[in-house]
């Protein structure tokens, strides 16, 4: 069996190219950073090293590396003769990925299986959005080529912090991992992947996953910002930090609830277990490396607006998330484009246009307010300063 995966950063070999290989898959990374290539090619296994209590080092075989941007002949054939496509590379690099995926179901035989798609992104339909992406791409020929692969959405959880020097290609990743996979796509033949469990419905561990383990850590990165924290495990340190996390994430929960019919008991642990996670000693995660991309993350469905437009619309209460977006706005980082052009938004745009063209939320709608208002109390501290 063949796996061809997109993306061969750490999340890829640390994470979805470590489970593809424990189920028997040989692993063909693709990706364009010609150095990373090259050092993958240069090594004939690593190691994933799981840091915190019950973890263990886990050695990784059967792999190799293509160049997308030099070759992307060589990405398409390798797709032609795969039984999985997997990516880890940003919803938004999707439609770069698209192009191949076309390339390789015109070459695959009359009578190959069909190939098995699956996008693990930190996004809610990653998958459904891939498959757009290679209807788009693929053109008049969209409905034959669609027909010859599965496109299955996933949740996937596990935290991959900024790695060591000198490590080369191993990777350091937490113990925990979940990888959910909707069941329905694949009528039955499930692909090898050990740990991940397939699931009639996903909707219910997507959100649960997005408005509990990203929410938490980026409310945990910005509160901790403000506190001047350096890592994330240094932030929940901080009562006051711990407490506007939990805070946040019991407004997510009350969501999630209502929502799915999640029971709140079951919740309640499950946020227990994730700021545990978060505050494992041995996982150095800065505040700035999570805290990055902040335009993104106060986008209309992403980890604050979408739990919280959700509670707004239910008479739920929205408070601590959108202290949370008041503590995403004042995010600085000189070396992250986003946080450098969100604070001279901040600087030069209206408070009414700038939090609908950021949030994506309609001005009537019951959260704008509160949120316009600290966007307007964060550019008043900012005209003073």
């Amino acid at each position: 069996m063949k796996a061809v995966h997109f993306g061969a950063g750490n999340i890829g070999r640390g994470f979805v190219g470590l489970l593809l290989h424990e189920g028997g898959y040989e692993v063909v990374f693709s990706d364009v950073a010609d150095a990373l290539v090259d050092a993958i090619n240069a090594v004939g296994s690593y190691i994933v090293h799981e840091a915190g209590p019950g973890g263990r080092d886990r050695e990784v075989t059967g792999f190799r590396a293509v160049n997308s941007r030099l070759d992307p002949d060589a990405v398409a054939e390798e797709i032609a003769t795969a039984d999985v496509v997997t990516t880890a590379v940003g919803p938004a690099v999707l439609r770069f990925v698209a192009p191949a995926i076309v390339e390789g179901l015109r070459r695959r035989a009359g009578d190959a299986p069909r190939l098995q798609v699956m996008a693990c992104e930190n996004a809610i339909g990653a998958t459904d959005l891939l498959r757009t992406e290679v209807e788009n791409a693929a053109g008049a020929d969209a409905a034959d080529l669609v027909a010859r692969a599965v496109f299955a959405n996933t949740a996937v959880d596990r935290i991959v912090p900024a790695q060591p020097q000198g490590q080369g290609v191993d990777v350091t990743v937490e113990p925990y991992f979940e990888w959910a996979i909707e069941a329905g796509p694949f009528a039955g033949d499930l692909p090898a992947i050990p740990g991940a469990h397939f699931v009639d419905d996903l909707a219910p561990y997507i959100e649960r996953k997005l408005y509990t383990v990203n929410t938490g850590h980026a409310a945990t990165a910005y509160f901790g910002a403000r506190a001047g924290a350096g890592t994330i495990a240094e932030a929940l340190a901080d009562p006051e930090v711990a407490r506007s996390v939990q805070a946040a994430l019991e407004e997510t929960s009350a969501v999630l609830a209502a929502e799915h019919g999640l029971d709140p008991e079951d919740l309640a642990e499950y946020r227990a277990t994730i700021l545990h996670r978060f505050r494992n000693p041995l996982l150095a995660d800065s505040v700035e490396r999570v805290g990055r991309q902040p335009l993104r993350k106060l986008s209309r469905n992403e980890r604050f607006i979408g739990p919280a437009a959700m509670a707004a619309e239910r008479g739920l209460s929205t408070g601590a998330l959108v202290a949370a977006v008041g503590a995403a706005l004042e995010f600085t980082d000189p070396g992250d484009p986003q946080a450098v052009e969100l604070q001279e938004r901040l600087r030069t745009e209206d408070a009414v246009e700038l939090t609908a063209s950021v949030t994506g939320l309609d001005p009537e709608h019951p959260l704008f307010a509160a949120v316009r208002d600290v966007v307007l109390s964060r550019q008043e501290r900012m005209a003073t300063a």
